[in-house]
C-alpha cells in the first residue's frame, strides 16, 4: 500500500493522454517566440538538468509538498495545483498563506492557465513525466522524485531550486527548537506509552509507519510507536483489515481520514467489538487529527502536527 497520497498518484497515470487532450495548447505554447535567456545556474532532476533562474520571481508549483515547502522558504507561488482537495477537505494549515495564488487544477495543471501566468520556473513531482515536454516549453521545469517516505529530500531540492540555503537553515534550526520545546514539556510522562497513528479512507485502514511523514515528527519528538508500527513501509504505510486491528492499538491513538466516504467507513468501524477493545478506545485517549496536516509531507506543515501533539499530549489532562 502506498503512502496515504500514494493512490493519488494512480490519478496521475491519467496524464498519459493530457498531451492529446492539450494538442491545441501544444500549438500554442509552441508558436511563441523564444525569451532571453535569463542568468540561471543548473539544477539536476528526474528529466535531466535545466538551468532555472538565479532569483526566481513567478513560481508556479505542482503539488502540495511543494508548495508548503516554496512558502516555508519565503516565496509565495503566484500558481499552484491542489491534488488533495478531496471532498471539501481543506489546506487548514495553509489557508492564510494562499491568499492571491491562483488554483491551476485538482491534480493536473491547466496548460492554458499556466501559460498566461507567464512563470519564470515550475516546480513539480516527477508524476508530471507525460507533460514534462509541455511544461518546459512554457517555463524552466524541473522535477523531484516522489518520495513521501523522505520528504525532507524534497525540502532541500525545493531550496536548491529558489536559491534559499540561509532560509532552510534557519527552518531547521525552528523545527528543532520546536521538538526540544515539546521533549521538554512531554518529560517522561510518556516514557512507557505507545503512540498510533492511523488514516481511514475509502473502505481502509491504513497504519502510518514509522519512515512516514508524521512517523519521522513522532520518532523526533522521542515518542515510541506501538511494535507493528515501528517499521519502514514503502510509501511509509501499510493497509491492514479489520481482523488486523490490533495493529492500530497503543496508549494514545491519532486519527484521520481523508474523505467523506473515509468518514463513514471509521463512524461504521467504530461499532465493531475489535474497535472499542482498543486499549486508547476504552482508556479515552483516541484524538481525531486534521488530515492535510498530518499528511503534508512539508516544512510548512510540521508546526501543525506538533502543535497538535502539544494540545493531546501536553495540554490534554
Amino acid at each position: 500500500m502506498r503512502y496515504f497520497l500514494g493512490w493519488l498518484i494512480l490519478g496521475i497515470l491519467g496524464f498519459t493522454l493530457l498531451t492529446a487532450c492539450n494538442h491545441h495548447t501544444f500549438q500554442n505554447i509552441s508558436s511563441l517566440p523564444k525569451q532571453p535567456a535569463a542568468e540561471c545556474r543548473m539544477v539536476k532532476h528526474t528529466m535531466g538538468e535545466t538551468c532555472v533562474p538565479i532569483n526566481p520571481q513567478r513560481v508556479v508549483t505542482l503539488s502540495v509538498s511543494t508548495l508548503g515547502n516554496t512558502l516555508a522558504l519565503g516565496v509565495k507561488p503566484i500558481g499552484a495545483t491542489n491534488e488533495v482537495q478531496i471532498d471539501n477537505n481543506s489546506l487548514t494549515y495553509l489557508q492564510e498563506k494562499t491568499e492571491g495564488i491562483k488554483l491551476l487544477g485538482i491534480s493536473r495543471p491547466d496548460l492554458e492557465a499556466t501559460l498566461l501566468l507567464k512563470p519564470d520556473v515550475i516546480i513539480g513531482l516527477d508524476w508530471f513525466k507525460p507533460i514534462y515536454p509541455l511544461l518546459s516549453q512554457i517555463a524552466p521545469t524541473v522535477l523531484d522524485k516522489s518520495d513521501y517516505a523522505n520528504w525532507q529530500k524534497h525540502l532541500s531540492f525545493v531550496t536548491e531550486v529558489l536559491g534559499k540555503q540561509k532560509t532552510e537553515k534557519a527552518l531547521w534550526q525552528h523545527y528543532h527548537q520546536r521538538m526540544e520545546q515539546l521533549q521538554q514539556a512531554l518529560g517522561d510522562r510518556y516514557q512507557n506509552k505507545k503512540i498510533s497513528f492511523i488514516y481511514i479512507g475509502r473502505n481502509q485502514i491504513n497504519i502510518d509507519a514509522k519512515n512516514s511523514y508524521a512517523g519521522s515528527i513522532i520518532r523526533d519528538a522521542h515518542l515510541q510507536r506501538p511494535a507493528p508500527q515501528n517499521v519502514d513501509a514503502p510509501y511509509g504505510a501499510f493497509p491492514i483489515s479489520l481482523e488486523e486491528l490490533k495493529k492500530a492499538d497503543g496508549d494514545i491513538l491519532f486519527v484521520t481520514t481523508f474523505s467523506k466516504s473515509g468518514n463513514e467507513f471509521l463512524k461504521n468501524k467504530q461499532q465493531e467489538p475489535l474497535w472499542k477493545k482498543l486499549k486508547a478506545v476504552r482508556n479515552n485517549q483516541v484524538y481525531y487529527v486534521d488530515f492535510m496536516s498530518w499528511a503534508a509531507s512539508n516544512m510548512l506543515g510540521t508546526d501543525a502536527v506538533i502543535d497538535d501533539l502539544f494540545k493531546y499530549l501536553v495540554h490534554t489532562p
